[in-house]
């Protein structure tokens, strides 16, 4: 076997250009090359004369042959990732104009019926008019409530019974899933694609709140619907399902009877559950069919008495439509429908309840995330990320901090929880759990014999609500800024107390903060959600020496980080965990859930600062007028939820408690006070009304960095088209490049960054200061910015090659080259220094 690389023409390589020759390698050299080529793709010229000196094989060829062949190579790998890559997109393509026919006929059928309607009403009314004594509208109604009544016969708990009613589900859930029977409109924000989670749609105008989801995913339909069954692996919000009764079906279908409970999204609401029918079958089609209803009174079936601190609610006819897919896979439809008795909670809280945004984002779309990573578990079995865990092991992580911080939460008494009393204000609840280890479903012994943790467990927790500061960015700000809120004499604790048995509260041996670092384990596909381990350096102290410090960890959950997204739940779920994070480590998870109470769009910009340079209000708020945004801005509402637990030894319940209640009180204060900065209203009341562009320190920044640039590279930074202020500023802001200024100190830190700056540094306006210079970059960068420091200082600017800088959160990044100028004021005095790194891209 032989491989033929083709003439070696290259226009980057002369020489093979000028022997014209083809090139004939061996099987044992091409096998050699392939070795050499998945160590290393793109190897310098250096490296190639090694590989040829390494490997006698190849010692017959010339190395701009092998740069050739490398080349080529390259090339081909390019283009056969390329071609999977568009006939994947094509699938997907196919497959979502299936959908979109699809949809397409549905919306005629109901426009179509809403002519009908429409003429039938004009009838009706020009012969109500022309017969006004007429009586015959009581046969009418009296006719109309015969068929209604026919409609739902009574039915029993009987085979049949529950078969009836199952028929009725179905056909139910297939005309809300294919057909007119809800209105159905496209969720903001949400724009069907190739690569999008789906056609995600909410009712308008039903009963209740109800969602929708059609989308294509890489599974088997049974294994669809395997998933989709098993609710509280994907659905956060669900504590549990007993499976209470199966009957078997004639058509080889299943009858379920289920009793599914729901925890509260908030302390400041009581908890769901649902009777239910559940049912499974196949279709003439070859489709695979979900649906489920709740089961009332007015059934006739069986029922379930009411169960204490639950409100019964209920589920409309659901459900899941899975049809298999040409060349594999499923194309799904889902269908949520709710009526979570609104009327239960605060009328602030409300919203949560009565609005479909909210169940899109927490039910119908959490569903359509599960599946695809699921699909995308599959196609990479054997794969490992995150300290060597396979993904179905970061997930089992995630779900179980997330079910700890809502157990917490909700305090149930059937786990062990009770209220203890308050010291005078209710603002702050406190709740003990003397069975930890039911609640943890743990053994309580490590291998090393000490206890997993303390006899008993405190759970301190509180709700406000906030003003004007959407959720995602007061989440980003507290993941990023643990210290501005978090107590170290806490975290210390807390990290003893689940480690060892018998702890005390540390006092001033504590050491002090010396970092945050936050390292990734995993994230969803569509980045909704992270998780983290937070490495807080030199915090607590070895258990030999009281006085020497050493790190901690904490495992972590980042969800709703995207500003973007409508009905999003902002979540930030922690618990401290050993060095060795052994996979069994009991978890004793707290933290802070921000659900927002308004349906619209966050109106501020999410990168937003009190310092000089940053207070920009450009981005989504860019095309408002500062009228509009005031008022849009004043509409931002959102509940903040906080629970923190603690474990501890009985005898120290009432200190432990104390300081619980305190700590969670200075925590509330924090997060008030950083609201409070980071809410428009604050800025604007301090400058007044402002152009969108931001303030007029800003814009002057925008042009001493454009012209020092000019005056010392002589070109211009910005095509623009007019010389006005706010027009530099804003094409600055949007610049494709990563543009950053920082100090003129010993140590410099960043003062300002445009979009891509901070995009590449993975961080925000607001933590854009805690930043120096130095950070940025690995020891071959700083060595090259200190040889070339000095002549940006005299020559004015100088040009860096291209290499490798790190983010705020550790990641490389990698640039084509690097240009620093120095900015000068409108006096020529130095001001700072601007960098901007050109084609950047994350390694």
């Amino acid at each position: 076997m032989s491989c033929k690389e083709g003439k070696l023409g290259h226009s980057n390589s002369s020489n093979c250009m000028d022997n014209g020759k083809y090139v004939r390698y061996t099987p044992e050299q091409v096998e050699a090359l392939e070795r050499l080529y998945h160590d290393c793709p793109k190897p310098s010229s250096l490296r190639r004369q090694q590989l040829i000196r390494e490997c006698p094989i190849l010692s017959n060829i010339e190395p701009k042959q092998i740069k050739v062949w490398f080349q080529n190579r390259r090339c081909r790998e390019k283009q056969r990732k390329e071609a999977s890559r568009l006939q994947a997109v094509n699938r997907k393509l196919t497959a979502m104009n299936k959908l979109l026919m699809e949809e397409n006929d549905r919306l005629q059928k109901q426009v179509s019926q809403l002519v009908y309607e429409n003429g039938y009403f004009r009838q009706h009314t020009q012969n109500s008019n022309l017969a006004t004594k007429d009586r015959s509208c009581e046969s009418v109604v009296t006719s109309a409530q015969h068929q209604l009544a026919s409609q739902h016969p009574p039915r029993d708990a009987s085979p049949a019974g529950l078969l009836s009613i199952a028929e009725e589900t179905l056909a139910e859930f297939l005309s809300k899933a294919t057909g007119t029977a809800v209105e159905w409109v496209q969720m903001p924000g949400m724009k069907p694609g190739p690569d999008s989670i789906g056609i995600i749609a909410i009712s308008h105008g039903c009963p209740g709140v109800a969602a929708r989801a059609c989308g294509l995913v890489g599974l088997e339909p049974t294994r669809v619907a395997e998933i989709l069954k098993d609710w509280p692996s994907w659905f956060r919000d669900c504590r549990a399902v007993d499976v209470l009764s199966v009957l078997p079906t004639a058509n080889g279908g299943t009858i379920e009877l289920l009793y599914m409970q729901m925890y509260a999204p908030t302390t400041l609401a009581p908890a769901r559950d649902f009777w239910l029918l559940r049912y499974t079958s196949v279709l003439e089609d070859g489709s695979l069919v979900v649906c489920q209803r709740s089961l009332k009174n007015t059934q006739n079936g069986p029922s379930m008495p009411p169960v204490q601190h639950f409100v019964r609610a209920e589920i409309l006819p659901s459900g899941y439509l899975i049809r298999p897919c040409e060349g594999g896979g499923s194309i799904i439809r889902i269908v949520d429908h709710m009526d979570l008795e609104p009327w239960s909670v605060p009328e602030v809280l409300r919203p949560l309840y009565e609005l479909s945004t909210m169940l899109a984002q927490k039910t119908t779309m959490a569903a359509m995330r599960q599946l695809r990573q699921m699909a995308q578990e599959v196609s990479q079995s054997n794969v490992s990320s995150g300290w060597g865990r396979r993904p179905a092991a970061l997930r089992a992580l995630s779900q179980r901090l997330s079910r700890g911080f809502n157990e917490a939460l909700n305090g149930f008494n059937d786990e062990g929880w009770s209220v203890m009393g308050n010291d005078g204000i209710d603002d702050v609840t406190i709740l003990i759990n003397s069975s930890p280890e039911k609640l943890m479903g743990l053994n309580l012994t490590f291998n090393n014999g000490f206890h997993a943790i303390s006899s008993a467990v405190l759970c301190a927790r509180a709700s406000m609500l906030l003003q004007n500061v959407p959720p995602a960015v007061l989440l980003r700000f507290l993941r990023e800024h643990r210290s501005e809120w978090a107590d170290n004499t806490m975290d210390a604790y807390s990290a003893a107390a689940v480690k060892s048995g018998p702890c005390s509260l540390p006092g001033s041996r504590v050491g002090s903060f010396g970092g945050q670092v936050i390292l990734p384990l995993a994230q969803t596909i569509e980045h909704e959600e992270f998780l983290e381990v937070i490495k807080l350096e030199g915090i607590g102290h070895c258990p030999e020496d009281a006085m020497l410090p050493r790190d901690l960890f904490f495992l972590q959950l980042c969800s709703g980080v995207d500003e973007n997204a409508v009905g999003t739940c902002a979540e930030l779920i922690f618990a401290p965990i050993d060095a060795s994070f052994a996979d069994d480590a009991p978890l004793l998870p707290s933290g802070f859930r921000i659900i927002p109470l308004d349906s619209g769009k966050e109106a501020s910009s999410p990168n937003r600062t009190l310092d000089l340079a940053s207070s920009l209000e450009i981005g989504s708020a860019g095309n408002r007028t500062s009228n509009d945004i005031s008022t849009a801005s004043g509409f931002t509402r959102s509940v903040m939820t906080i629970a923190f637990q603690f474990a501890f030894e009985s005898h120290m319940q009432e200190h432990v408690a104390s300081m619980a209640r305190q700590y969670v009180r200075s925590i509330i204060s924090s997060v008030q006070r950083v609201a409070l900065a980071l809410s428009p209203s604050h800025l604007s009341s301090h400058v007044g009304l402002r152009t969108p562009l931001g303030t007029p320190e800003a814009q002057t920044l925008a042009r001493w960095i454009c012209h020092s640039y000019r005056c010392c590279l002589g070109v211009e930074l910005l095509k623009i088209n007019s010389e006005g202020g706010e027009s530099i500023l804003k094409t600055l802001w949007n610049h494709s490049d990563a543009i950053l200024c920082c100090t003129l100190k010993a140590l410099p830190v960043f003062t300002f960054a445009n979009q891509a700056g901070m995009d590449m540094l993975e961080t925000t306006l607001v933590a854009l200061q805690d930043i120096t210079l130095e950070k940025i970059f690995d020891d071959q960068g700083r060595k090259t910015l200190c040889s070339e420091f000095p002549q940006i200082m005299q020559q004015g600017f100088a040009c860096l090659q291209g290499g490798i800088c790190l983010s705020s959160m550790g990641r490389p990044v990698s640039y084509e080259r690097a240009v620093a100028w120095r900015v000068m004021n409108e006096e020529e005095n130095a001001h700072c220094i601007c960098f901007m790194f050109v084609n950047w891209s994350f390694v």
